[in-house]
């Protein structure tokens, strides 16, 4: 009677043992494994096929855009470049076109986008056209304006204009035509950033200019 009874706690046992793994089994197959992510060589070329087929009229296939009026993005911080995306997708940042075009890019393809970009730092085709203005430029941008509580651009850009990821853009090799214009909407408070709209506002028109030209001619590695 005893040896029955072990036998048949023996058979219990394994059957438990046996379904418990089944069912464990089967929870697993529920769960999908995790992705892994992809390698930094995979978002590089998934950013150049979202840069060829969705950046590349406004900015280029490298990044240095054919239309003045439009951002070089070649050399950009990758992180910044995501966060403004992110920004216009989110309407954050008001630009209709761009909405748009962010508007079906997840996470991961605005780091890639990044990636791209930013790997791509060569030799821009904008030039300062005014000497004397680009040295106006220089000036505030290596020193600031003390009376006019305008500090140095290059505390925040860096002394080669190359800007500080995710923070901070690279601004050197910059079309003038947009340099412009974006200080103009920081001044008027129309592209909100607390510190940006603060700097603009003291400046004068002549050293919004004078910056652009200077910012044009910059080169950074």
């Amino acid at each position: 009677m005893k040896k029955t009874w072990i036998a048949a706690l023996l058979v219990c046992g394994t059957s438990l043992g046996i379904a418990g793994a089944a069912t464990a089994a089967a929870e697993s197959a529920k769960t999908p494994a995790k992705a892994a992510s992809p390698t930094y060589a995979e978002r590089l070329e998934r950013g150049k096929q979202i840069a060829s087929s969705v950046c590349l009229a406004c900015h280029g296939a490298d990044g240095y855009s054919p239309i003045p009026a439009n951002p070089n993005l070649a050399g950009m911080p990758t992180e910044y470049i995501a966060k403004q995306l992110e920004y216009f997708k989110s309407g954050k940042r008001v630009n209709a076109i761009m909405q748009g075009m962010s508007a079906g890019l997840t996470t991961e393809d605005m780091k890639a986008v990044g990636d791209y970009y930013f790997a791509q730092r060569g030799k821009s085709q904008a030039v300062a056209s005014d000497l004397k203005k680009a040295e106006r430029g220089q000036q505030i941008y290596r020193v600031g304006i003390a009376e006019a509580k305008v500090p140095a651009c290059a505390g925040c850009h860096g002394a080669s204009g190359a800007g500080i990821p995710a923070i901070y853009p690279r601004v050197s090799g910059q079309w003038p035509d947009y340099t412009l214009a974006q200080l103009k909407a920081y001044a008027s408070g129309e592209r909100k950033n607390a510190q940006m709209n603060a700097i603009a506002a003291r400046l004068k028109e002549s050293d919004l200019v004078a910056l652009s030209e200077y910012l044009a001619g910059m080169r950074a590695r």
